[in-house]
């Protein structure tokens, strides 16, 4: 770790991060609790590799592409807490990436810039038709990775389809999207990186870290629309926005010489702005209704308002509101 890092592991903050941990987790209608079962003391594990780690170097992949949403675009859920996670860690001086493929470039363009992520940042586009990582495309980003200073230490995964154990690649639906997602995995599965994965369901890249069996005994298609490809961390919560923001007031407990500046613009108006600008300009639909919407899951802003009111007040950061 550098000498100025300053980690806080003590009691308190690890009860508040399993307070963030059970609030990230709560279910809306999926019937996901077994999965967060499975999964506890992974927002913890996530959050302290990247806290712990001497010089932390983060891709962010993101970006869930609607084909039958109105208009065909990326998904509300995964955006939003890209960008605040991304603005976060850049304002401490951690180098951030952006991660997608060409059908959600702008969205996460988008809500990224609206957080206030600097319009110069990374971002790495893999294209449809990647076959492998071999493909010039992909083994040109790898090796930026690795050449870059300092190095890609992490990459998450927030809320990013990914193939299940046939190949294929599905929606909540069980519809087969394969051909409108980009193979991201290859990136993800990189061997010299970190990964963490942050889920909402079982068709996201990192829930190959749970058995097959468990995905199919607990949501809807489960057998046919689980993941393959595991991680490192594995975070599972009823929104997989809420997961990346709790993965960001995690870091802030940890990181006693973050807390504010990781913070500072972690608030419900910056919330509401992304969410906004991110529909209108992204677009964006909702996942569920595939609908250009100011919702995310079917709910409005002010039902995931409290969910961040009570993410704040968990971590002791309801002064930032």
């Amino acid at each position: 770790m550098p000498m100025s890092a300053v980690i806080d592991n003590s009691p308190e903050v690890l009860t508040r991060i399993e307070q963030i941990e059970t609030i990230c987790g709560r279910d809306v209608g999926n019937r996901i609790e077994p999965l967060v079962h499975a999964t506890k003391g992974g927002l913890l594990a996530a959050a302290c590799s990247i806290a712990e780690h001497p010089s932390p170097h983060v891709a962010i992949i993101t970006g869930f592409f609607v084909p039958h949403g109105t208009p065909p675009a990326a998904e509300t859920d995964g955006p939003i807490g890209c960008a605040h996670l991304a603005a976060g860690l850049q304002r401490v001086g951690v180098p951030v990436r952006l991660v997608t493929d060409p059908l959600c470039l702008n969205a996460v363009k988008v809500a990224a810039w609206a957080a206030g992520v600097s319009t110069d940042v990374a971002c790495d586009v893999v294209p449809m038709d990647a076959a492998s990582a071999e493909d010039p495309s992909v083994s040109s980003i790898l090796k930026c990775w690795q050449s870059a200073e300092p190095p890609v230490s992490h990459v998450i995964a927030i809320d990013r389809a990914g193939p299940s154990y046939d190949g294929s690649i599905h929606n909540i639906r069980g519809d087969d999207i394969t051909d409108c997602t980009a193979p991201l995995q290859l990136l993800f599965a990189h061997p010299k990186v970190i990964s963490i994965g942050i889920a909402d369901l079982g068709n996201e890249l990192g829930m190959g870290k749970l058995s097959r069996d468990l995905i199919a005994k607990t949501v809807k298609h489960g057998e046919r629309i689980a993941c393959s490809i595991p991680c490192h961390h594995l975070i599972v919560c009823g929104v997989c926005n809420w997961g990346a923001m709790g993965l960001l007031t995690a870091l802030a407990l940890l990181r006693v010489d973050w807390k504010s500046r990781l913070t500072e613009g972690f608030t419900l108006e910056m919330d509401k702005h992304i969410l906004i600008t991110l529909v209108n300009e992204g677009p964006a639909v909702d996942g569920d209704t595939a609908v250009q919407a100011f919702t995310i899951e079917t709910f409005p802003w002010e039902f995931h308002g409290n969910v961040l009111t009570e993410l704040l007040a968990a971590a002791g950061l309801s002064e930032s509101v």
